[in-house]
């Protein structure tokens, strides 16, 4: 079951990681996966900020919840140096 605690946890790996490069892989339902890579670009109480960058130069911002990885609907790589270092 989970706890709040985990939550905590959960929030507090992606402070730590503000700035930094992430791959984040989303289930959209019906075997369809969204994966991308971008910036981990802000966090908020209930809420993380992930940048997209496209080849068309525009920037996109998405939105997820912490719930969104203790339920694994959304599944988080941490780069560091171009290797991977945190999975979340």
């Amino acid at each position: 079951m989970a706890e709040k605690r985990d939550l905590v946890q959960i929030k507090k790996n992606i402070e730590t990681c503000i700035g930094k490069r992430v791959q984040l892989k989303a289930n959209k339902g019906r075997k369809k996966a969204f994966i991308r890579e971008g910036i981990i670009e802000n966090s908020y109480p209930s809420i993380f900020v992930i940048r997209f960058e496209n080849e068309y130069e525009t920037t996109r911002r998405v939105s997820f919840s912490y719930t969104d990885i203790l339920t694994k609907a959304v599944e988080l790589v941490i780069y560091k140096d171009d290797k991977e270092i945190l999975v979340s």
